[in-house]
């Protein structure tokens, strides 16, 4: 395989979380800015909504960012509700959950419903804030996978809201916030302090992917051979890698379609807004966590990260991964999922596949026309998605669904 191919696998698994992007002339829409400052006063506050910004560190030493937000209204802000966590996929930052108007995002929807709104970022990301005592130029600093997204940083934040509400956490995730919730779930001292989950997309099992494009590079072991070419962070807003994109989508690639060929089809994307979306998204994440989902793909399994036999050996004292076992989150915790017949990730039979290991009583809605990302950005995903998570939760308190 020649380093053209090679990279061209690499950058096209970006867009299975940066949405969407349309490339004309040879220029790409990938050309706006970066995050920078916090985003409690880039994207937040400006909408009307109260925000503050907090900052956790991991057991592991990754300083991530958190947001509290809360409603326009004063009379709710001043009676906080019970807390939501929302954790975001691959690729992404807590930004994702706003990115459509207050009306249609999730983040706002559940502020001005009265619940005490966290937004998660996790290492790596631009919101977050790098690590005790490396930097992100040193290879350390993106030795994980999303295991560790799991245990530490997901652990740290749902452990952080907990301390500092006195309440236990309702926990959205959208795909890769799925693998991690689940995983996290299946920890005692974790789910302990959960109240209910709701997943959009949810992932444990990736074996029966639809996406041709993913298909291929698993099978080229794209994986494989990033970390041999020594890339620890897959970071595509890099000039390089922005230029080389141009230049792919102008030669080789029908970038038109690139969407659909590698997350499934979307009923309900707002394409209109995809330079705006790409203002904030994508976010970086590790070389290892690519390669550990291409490990599930391959192995039809939900484990921790596959080091080979002999590291295998020295990390978890058995030649296999240990598997992180769905029965083990209680049948007590209250459990919603949403997931759509056009998802080409979150497939439906590896959801059922999650649903017959897990021993708790689980709500489902399923969606015939909705994709991956439609569950996220979707311009009915009020009245198709959101409203029956805010059902879900106030059914739990024992409230109508109504504001």
């Amino acid at each position: 395989m020649n380093h053209r191919l090679l990279i061209s696998a690499v950058l096209l698994q970006l867009f299975v979380s940066a949405s969407a992007a349309n490339f004309t002339d040879g220029e790409s829409t990938l050309r706006l800015r970066t995050p920078n400052g916090d985003m409690c006063g880039q994207l937040i506050q400006p909408a009307g909504y109260s925000c503050t910004e907090h900052a956790i560190e991991t057991t592991d030493g990754y300083l991530l960012a958190l947001q509290r937000v809360s409603s326009r209204n004063r009379n709710i802000t001043l009676n906080r509700g019970p807390p939501v966590l929302l954790q975001h996929g691959l690729f992404m930052g807590g930004d994702c959950w706003f990115l459509n108007s207050p009306e249609d995002s999730l983040g706002f929807i559940l502020a001005d419903q009265g619940f005490d709104v966290w937004v998660g970022n996790v290492r790596g990301t631009f919101w977050s804030h790098g690590h005790v005592s490396l930097s992100e130029d040193d290879k350390e600093f993106w030795d994980w996978s999303w295991q560790e997204l799991a245990l530490y940083d997901l652990a740290g934040m749902i452990s952080h809201i907990y301390s500092a509400t006195k309440s236990k956490v309702f926990l959205v995730g959208h795909s890769q916030g799925t693998i991690m919730s689940l995983a996290a779930l299946s920890q005692p001292n974790i789910v302990k302090m959960v109240e209910a989950a709701a997943l959009l997309c949810p992932i444990s099992y990736l074996d029966h992917v639809t996406a041709p494009l993913v298909h291929k590079m698993v099978t080229l072991h794209i994986d494989q051979m990033i970390v041999a070419m020594g890339i620890h962070q897959l970071n595509f807003r890099s000039e390089f890698l922005i230029n080389l994109l141009d230049s792919l989508c102008a030669d080789l690639l029908h970038c038109d379609n690139m969407l659909s060929s590698i997350t499934g089809d979307n009923c309900c994307f707002n394409d209109s807004r995809i330079e705006y979306y790409l203002g904030y998204e994508p976010h970086p994440s590790s070389a290892k966590n690519l390669r550990h989902l291409f490990q599930m793909i391959r192995k039809g399994t939900f484990a921790k990260y596959d080091y080979g036999t002999f590291k295998n050996l020295q990390l978890y004292g058995q030649a296999s991964p240990p598997v992180f076992d769905l029965s083990l989150i209680p049948d007590a915790l209250p459990m919603w999922m949403g997931y759509g017949g056009l998802d080409g990730l979150a497939d439906v039979d590896d959801m059922q596949h999650t649903l017959k290991e897990l021993v708790c009583k689980t709500e489902l809605l399923y969606l015939e026309n909705y994709g991956h990302i439609d569950f996220l950005l979707s311009v009915r995903a009020k009245e198709d998605v959101y409203d029956h998570i805010i059902g879900f939760f106030r059914s739990l308190l024992g409230q109508s669904s109504s504001a």
